[in-house]
């Protein structure tokens, strides 16, 4: 165990990289889903439905294994890592969306009604007005679907990329101890997760005094 520790040390590291390019182009793809399923535009509405969907009704694995082993059939060619940011970004951004949309249509459609009477555009009451409230409730799901996606992660090493699960796996082989490997993973997942429950109720309290 002391000879390969380093080793997951250093899957640690990719694992939250992972998580964290994941975790941006997740947020990326949960804002831009979010505003087309509020959209007056049913073209937008109909697009951000179907986004959501199709991610959330399919399993992440499968779409990983379309991107990664399909998409050089149809001219696209990504590398492990970059296929697994990209899989589990875009799907983990299909649950904020959902997130997001839940928290903003929450908040009392007085508040909206109100700004509009002040002489607010639909954007500005958005921005000003509505936003800041559902920032509020959405922080809370918010952290549950980051810490889903660092479990998530576990996933890629399908794919090859040599993250915790996948350096526990190899290892297995060369030290024949399944439950050490798996248990030195399980723990650093853990340190992982719950440095994210940190920053998650750090930000909440932030959000909650403003």
């Amino acid at each position: 165990m002391q000879r390969v520790f380093p080793f997951f040390l250093e899957a640690a590291w990719v694992t939250i990289l992972l998580s964290l390019l994941t975790a941006i182009l997740g947020l990326v793809c949960a804002i831009l889903g979010t505003f087309a399923r509020l959209s007056r535009f049913w073209a937008l509405r109909m697009l951000g439905a179907t986004y959501v969907s199709i991610f959330r009704g399919t399993p992440a694995l499968i779409q990983l294994f379309i991107l990664y082993f399909g998409g050089p059939q149809i001219g696209i060619q990504l590398d492990a890592f970059e296929a697994g940011v990209i899989g589990l970004g875009v799907n983990v951004g299909a649950y904020m969306t959902e997130t997001m949309r839940g928290a903003i249509i929450s908040v009392d459609k007085g508040q909206a009604e109100a700004a509009r009477t002040l002489g607010m555009s639909r954007w500005q009451a958005m921005r000003s007005v509505i936003l800041p409230q559902a920032m509020r409730l959405m922080i809370r799901p918010l952290g549950v679907n980051l810490n889903t996606l660092v479990k998530s992660t576990a996933l890629v090493a399908a794919i090859s990329v040599v993250e915790l699960t996948y350096t526990a796996q190899r290892y297995i082989g060369s030290t024949y101890k399944p439950f050490e490997m798996f248990l030195i993973a399980g723990v650093l997942y853990m340190i992982i997760i719950y440095i994210v429950g940190l920053g998650v109720a750090w930000a909440d309290r932030k959000a909650q005094l403003h």
